[in-house]
């Protein structure tokens, strides 16, 4: 007699189905719109973002031409101050050479 082919282990399969369809569309629909509802809450919130992190970009960039106009008012007034210092030390130095009886020719001799 000729051996079967195939296992003998095989499961067998009833005509009726055991799963119940509709209960499993329904969970999956279910977590698609669980899902989807999260994803708009994860955009909105990304946008959110957005729009703060430009606010703060426009405000860096005000703070930055307001450092760089400051940080060039005072480099003039230092400048400035040193033009005042060496006049001031110039004054002193030509009074002090006059107090010595030194003439004016020799005094600009002695400034270049």
């Amino acid at each position: 007699m000729p051996r079967t082919k195939g296992s003998k282990n095989k499961a067998k399969t009833s005509s009726i189905p055991t799963t119940d369809f509709t209960s499993l569309i329904a969970e999956k629909a279910a977590a698609k719109d669980a899902l989807v509802s999260d994803i708009a809450v994860l955009e909105e919130n990304v946008n959110n973002l957005k729009n703060e992190l430009k606010e703060k970009k426009v405000e860096l960039k005000k703070l930055d031409t307001e450092l760089s106009k400051l940080e060039a008012k005072k480099a003039e007034a230092d400048a400035k101050a040193a033009a005042e210092a060496q006049k001031a030390e110039l004054e002193e130095t030509i009074q002090k050479l006059m107090a010595d009886g030194v003439s004016a020719a020799e005094i600009l001799e002695k400034l270049k």
